[in-house]
């Protein structure tokens, strides 16, 4: 679970943009660089090479289609 008030000051270090929280994948998204920074045991890990490349659906904030 993601502190709230953690949430507020964390940003994106490459793009230094807001995150959102995906809970489902407990990864902090950033539309704007495209990547998701994981969280483990409730602590962010804001290192780029840590960092999931996002699909463009992602990005979009569109679901990813089925098949």
């Amino acid at each position: 679970m993601m502190d709230k008030e953690l949430m507020t000051m964390l940003i994106c270090p490459v793009s230094h943009s807001e995150l959102t929280f995906d809970r489902e994948r407990q990864e902090l998204k950033s539309s704007v660089s495209g990547l998701a920074y994981p969280v483990r045991d409730g602590i962010p890990v804001m290192l780029e090479s840590e960092a999931r490349v996002m699909s463009t659906e992602e990005k979009l904030g569109k679901a990813a289609p089925t098949s």
